[in-house]
């Protein structure tokens, strides 16, 4: 029997169409049917550093236009030359309150004091002295809480009151010690020379400590750290 495909004059049956090359099965290392992949950096639009950490900004970012210019930043500490005004305020509030109360118990004991310094003093004089003494005593209280609001508003605020109101309260401090000076020495001159210059010296010692706060007040500093605003930057209430 002789093969069909040896007589060209043989009708053929029809095959099966072209179906294309048999596909490739992906390699074992690649995981991919076209190949291992190419290395290198990637595409444009890719992040190669990855995420910022938290409370950070973006790689090449701007801080906040406005209020706290670094949120992951410590805040900006007080400076020491206010704290130490503010410290010397409590100490010089606590001296001004025992000394009006005495002031005012002298003031109210004065005819005793008259009648146990021989007559030293005429019954006008001694009216006088105890109003004097008196008007001082509530005088001094008021600036006892003067003092006391003054540290504590310089402590919790940013503004320009809080600082005027602290150096106002040393201030009336400084005036009242003077006073008292030149108060006594009248008095003591009045009455003889007795030794009353250690009291002259005790009185302008009440100076001591509002005059250092005063300097302090006055710092560069601390007038910056009051600054608006608009003056001076990263400066807000706290």
């Amino acid at each position: 029997m002789s093969s069909p495909w040896a007589d060209p004059a043989t009708p053929t049956e029809p095959g099966a169409p072209y179906a294309g090359p048999p596909a490739t099965s992906p390699t074992p290392s690649s995981g991919s049917p076209y190949g291992p992949p190419v290395y290198g950096l990637p595409g444009y639009g890719g992040a190669p550093y990855g995420q910022p950490p938290y409370g950070m900004p973006p790689y090449g970012g701007q801080p906040p236009a406005y209020g706290y210019p670094a949120p992951w930043l410590p805040p900006p500490r007080r400076p020491g030359q206010l704290i130490t005004a503010a410290v010397l305020a409590y100490v010089q509030g606590g001296m001004v309150l025992i000394a009006s109360l005495y002031v005012w118990f002298f003031a109210s004991l004065a005819d005793l004091v008259a009648q146990q310094g021989q007559g030293t003093y005429s019954p006008a004089t001694v009216d006088a002295l105890a109003t004097e003494g008196t008007t001082l005593a509530v005088v001094q209280l008021v600036s006892f809480a003067l003092l006391v609001a003054g540290g504590v508003r310089a402590l919790t605020a940013r503004t320009r009151a809080a600082w005027r109101l602290l150096v106002v309260a040393h201030a009336v401090q400084v005036v009242l010690s003077v006073y008292w000076a030149i108060r006594l020495s009248v008095l003591l001159d009045e009455a003889g020379p007795d030794g009353g210059g250690p009291l002259v010296v005790f009185a302008l010692f009440f100076a001591a400590g509002p005059v250092v706060a005063l300097g302090l007040l006055l710092t560069g500093t601390v007038r910056e750290w009051f600054a608006p605003a608009g003056q001076s930057a990263g400066c807000q209430q706290v």
